[in-house]
């Protein structure tokens, strides 16, 4: 068995869940997702657990056991809880601005460069920090990711924009003559 996938997902009390041929339809307090049905694997809901299992033991369905479980975890955080990215801006001369559904950032390029959140996610702008908040994990790391592209931080000064836990290694500057 596959040590995530035979972990069953238990459900909060406010969310509904619904099995279809195609995708399982998680709904909760924050919104709604949809979860596609992987191939080999059933999904029944058994009281306030889902409990998914596969057909045969071939290394591409306990794959997609493991997945399928992952994915329908994540619908469940996201639709109670949702989830969040944190990213900082360093840099001498570096600004951010902007809403929950737009930001402009001064980078050092010759423009500002304005960066629009795709539907379901939120931006919130606090000094120099980015808050990427939503209830898609994979659409929240998408958008923080494309953020953090604009600008990668480099190892010497560590100018860019970083996620809050991450931490940048140092290269020494270039030795000078003697």
């Amino acid at each position: 068995m596959s040590r995530i996938g035979k972990l069953p997902v238990d459900i909060p009390a406010g969310v509904t869940i619904t099995v279809g041929d195609k995708e399982i339809t998680v709904a909760g307090p924050k919104g709604t997702l949809q979860v596609p049905v992987q191939d080999n694997t059933t999904t029944k809901v058994e009281g306030n657990q889902i409990i998914i299992t596969r057909s045969d033991d071939e290394p591409k369905s306990r794959a997609w056991h493991g997945l399928q479980r992952a994915l329908l975890n994540n619908a469940v955080i996201g639709v109670t809880k949702g989830f969040e990215k944190k990213l900082e801006i360093n840099g001498v001369g570096f600004r951010l601005s902007g809403g929950p559904k737009e930001i402009e950032m001064a980078l050092g390029f010759s423009h500002p460069v304005k960066y629009k959140a795709p539907e379901g996610i939120e931006l919130k702008t606090e000094k120099m920090e980015i808050t990427v908040s939503g209830i898609d994990k994979q659409k929240v790391g998408q958008v923080a990711a494309e953020i953090r592209a604009l600008k990668k931080p480099e190892p010497y000064k560590g100018k860019g924009i970083k996620y809050a836990d991450e931490v940048i290694i140092r290269k020494a500057g270039k030795a000078g003559k003697k």
